[in-house]
């Protein structure tokens, strides 16, 4: 699945999910990651967010689409990183 990670993190945790969701995700903007992700890498990444914030004032928002293919995207600017393709 292709996800889209936005995220709203108080000071003191807004690094460590930025670095945590670099293992996973391209970073793509200030508190924006996107990749493709096994539901296995997905149910990881879930869990381990909700260790890493404070539910009463942070906020992160999940993106699921089964394929980019289908996500329509109209950019402006420039990317702040290139999205690498492994493969």
């Amino acid at each position: 699945m292709y996800v889209i990670i936005v995220y709203d993190a108080g000071v003191k945790r807004l690094n460590k999910v930025r670095i945590f969701l670099k293992q996973y995700l391209n970073w793509v903007q200030n508190s924006v990651f996107e990749g493709e992700l096994t539901k296995a890498e997905y149910l990881r990444i879930r869990l381990r967010l909700k260790d890493l914030i404070d539910e009463d004032e942070d906020c992160i928002f999940i993106y699921r689409v089964r394929d980019r293919k289908y996500l329509g995207i109209d950019e402006l600017g420039t990317r702040k990183a290139e999205i690498d393709t492994i493969i």
